[in-house]
């Protein structure tokens, strides 16, 4: 997709009509108590739109019409050959509106124009269609039983679901769940995250046109005592998925155990290692991944490399060609397609990450705010990896370096922190790269690039970064089902005991 000048994205942004009520059974409707909040672009400060504020009593509406529809069979029994048809349309009507959704999405959370318009939008399409082609290629299994009875293992869909969403991708995160989730047959419920409802919304909406019973697919627009923990304690949700802070995912543990023990998916934070020993080849392409990986979407990325972890011998050479990149990685108008990194987004989180700068002594690259909602891509040298820059996941453009000497040392130095979510290594040495990939305890491990993989590919965590599934790949509709053993006697004994 060609980009646009600013001009004409801002003439995009002043004709959109942006939704404000929540989107329950198949339509927009506002909040029971009709309670709004307001949601402002962060970038500039200037309301966007009054918001229904929903409360546990709307989450409760929108569970009977979730459970009404997934008990009548009108999704979860519908041919998965079928509910892919719909699901294809359903991403051409998205491909059709993807750039409004992109400039209502740049507007909502902060993020660059260039961002919504090159991965946010064209990946979140791709990650529906790739769910919806895999529905009818899913096969059942038959176990290895006695000449007398047949063993089927068999998914069915878990049931109506929870999917608590961050503010970070709002699109792309809404897409890794909702995906795989209607592709089993389940009925969703949506709590977008307070900062960034309208895109979500307005998916909602697609979705229905598209052919999606309503009920199906419900957006439930709130805070998250209002709405996340009513749909964590609710007892008729079968299952909830989280992608968040730690902090609020080891709530929703809580929360199940204190109602029905659904069961709970978490894809939380992440303070993740680039190891670059002093063999890497091309330090300016290492520098392009490390600039890429620490600052990519203004640092809101739970996978962000935000501790650089250097060899001595090269992190000199390698900190010079990280200052170049770094100069490209400006801040400005958001819709912009010459702007790289937008505003942070909302006051509050602008105000953590500033504290962060405070604490540091050693500033290399950056370390200024501007305008009270943009961050420079900042890069900062502390002591040693138990520096507070080096522990606390600071969800901005914050890189902190770390000097080693060896390659166990950098290993243990990676390891060392309380998240497991990526991880990345730099060497010639094949079977150093091999080795230590192997011994870093992260989901996902990439060697001589910053990444993590593609749609194919398993997304989460060890350790405080998550566990109970993960997203993306085949692996991602595992949460979404149970496995059901039909047990079948074949035996011709009519008086033969049930087994």
């Amino acid at each position: 997709m060609d980009l646009l000048t600013q001009e004409e994205y801002q003439a995009i942004a002043d004709n959109l009509a942006l939704p404000n009520n929540a989107f329950i059974d198949g339509s927009y409707r506002p909040a029971g108590r009709g309670k709004t909040f307001m949601t402002v672009n962060p970038a500039t400060g200037a309301k966007l739109a009054e918001i229904a504020a929903c409360d546990a009593s709307d989450v409760d509406f929108a569970v009977q019409k979730a459970r009404d529809a997934f008990e009548d069979g009108r999704w979860s029994r519908l041919h998965p050959s079928d509910r892919k048809d719909v699901l294809i349309r359903f991403c051409k009507l998205l491909a059709h509106n993807a750039r409004d959704l992109a400039v209502m999405e740049s507007l909502d959370s902060g993020k660059s124009i260039f961002d919504c318009e090159t991965v946010d939008i064209p990946e979140t399409i791709h990650c529906l269609k790739w769910h919806a082609e895999a529905i009818d290629k899913i096969y059942d299994q038959v176990a290895p039983s006695s000449d007398d009875h047949i063993a089927m293992v068999v998914r069915e869909p878990i049931g109506v679901v929870g999917l608590v969403l961050p503010w970070n991708f709002p699109l792309l995160m809404l897409a890794w769940k909702i995906g795989p989730a209607l592709a089993a047959g389940c009925s969703v419920l949506v709590k977008p995250a307070l900062e960034t409802s309208l895109t979500a919304l307005r998916v909602a909406e697609l979705a229905t046109e598209a052919g999606i019973p309503r009920g199906v697919l419900n957006i439930v627009p709130g805070g998250g005592p209002e709405v996340g923990e009513p749909i964590g304690r609710h007892m008729d949700i079968d299952m909830v998925s989280f992608t968040g802070s730690t902090l609020t995912g080891k709530r929703f543990l809580t929360y199940a155990a204190e109602s029905n023990a659904k069961e709970v998916v978490l894809e939380m934070g992440g303070k993740n290692p680039c190891v670059v020993m002093a063999d890497a080849k091309n330090l300016d392409r290492v520098a392009q991944h490390v600039v890429n990986g620490a600052f990519w979407n203004m640092g809101e990325n739970c996978s962000a490399s935000s501790r650089l972890i250097v060899h001595r011998d090269v992190k000199d050479a390698l900190l010079e060609r990280i200052e170049i990149h770094a100069r490209h990685w400006n801040v400005g108008d958001t819709l912009s397609p010459e702007t790289r990194m937008g505003a942070l987004v909302s006051k509050p989180h602008f105000d953590k990450v500033c504290s962060y700068l405070d604490l540091a002594d050693n500033v290399l690259i950056g370390g200024k705010s501007h305008g009270g909602a943009f961050v420079e891509a900042t890069v900062l040298e502390v002591p040693d990896n138990s520096h507070k820059l080096a522990r606390d996941e600071i969800f901005g453009p914050v890189l902190s370096v770390i000097t080693v000497d060896g390659f166990d040392e950098a290993i243990s130095i990676a390891n060392d922190t309380e998240y497991g979510l990526c991880a990345s290594i730099f060497t010639a040495n094949t079977k150093r790269a091999i080795r230590g990939a192997r011994m870093m305890r992260a989901g996902t491990v990439t060697v001589n690039s910053f990444g993590e993989g593609d749609i194919s590919t398993p997304f989460g965590g060890f350790k405080q970064s998550g566990f109970g599934g993960r997203d993306n790949g085949l692996h991602a509709h595992d949460q979404y089902t149970q496995l059901k053993t039909i047990w079948i006697d074949l035996s011709d004994d009519e008086d033969e005991a049930i087994v």
